[in-house]
């Protein structure tokens, strides 16, 4: 996924990008375990490894040809291979994704940030969570502020900045008491940590970025 100024996204660097992320994920998912661990029923890391992992052997086997095919099949992956909510709400962003590319060869700057755009608008869809309930949310919206805010620039750019708002979302939910999903329940004993999808998330936009460069 190049990024300098003027350069664009195809099916190839978008399955490059996905391969990083896999091994982004498998690097953090014991991070992960421990964090859902805390507030929920601790299978995020595995369940986020498994799927991304699945997701590679989908490409080995054949790279679509743009990059919107690219998205649908890491939505489609996501969706039969991840368990709990991390598989529907991150195989509906994905998809979402996939239908703001539409049948574009490449994606430029200005058509990233639709995708990021539809993206979050697809998860708040599918799990009904705003900002402020500790969730991936709340690491996806200031992303997506962010990148609209560097949609001027360059690929690697606007991920980056997508990346660094994720993170401190990320870690806003520490400081927050969740109001949806398993982690609710705990009410204020939940304070103190942060949510793992809202880490999971800022990660996914890091390793795009990373990979963007």
């Amino acid at each position: 996924m190049r990024g300098a100024k003027g350069e664009s996204c195809t099916a190839e660097t978008l399955a490059a990008a996905l391969r990083a992320a896999a091994a982004v994920i498998a690097e953090h998912r014991a991070e992960l375990v421990d964090l859902d661990r805390a507030i929920g029923d601790a299978d995020h890391g595995e369940n986020m490894d498994r799927g991304f992992g699945a997701i590679v052997s989908a490409l080995d086997t054949a790279t679509p040809e743009t990059p919107a095919a690219v998205a649908k099949l890491a939505a489609t992956t996501l969706i039969s291979k991840v368990g709990g909510a991390a598989g529907p709400l991150y195989g509906t962003a994905f998809l979402r994704a996939s239908v703001k590319l539409g049948d574009a060869a490449e994606v430029d700057g200005p058509l990233l940030v639709e995708a990021l755009r539809a993206a979050l608008e697809g998860v708040q869809a599918r799990g009904k969570a705003v900002g402020g309930d500790a969730t991936m949310v709340d690491a996806l919206i200031p992303a997506v502020s962010a990148a609209e805010e560097a949609s001027g620039s360059g690929i690697a750019e606007i991920l980056s900045a997508a990346a660094d708002a994720a993170d401190k979302g990320a870690e806003s939910t520490v400081e927050l008491v969740p109001r949806k999903g398993r982690a609710s329940y705990l009410g204020e004993r939940a304070k103190g940590h942060m949510d793992p999808g809202a880490r999971s998330t800022a990660l996914l936009l890091r390793a795009f970025a990373e990979a963007a460069k």
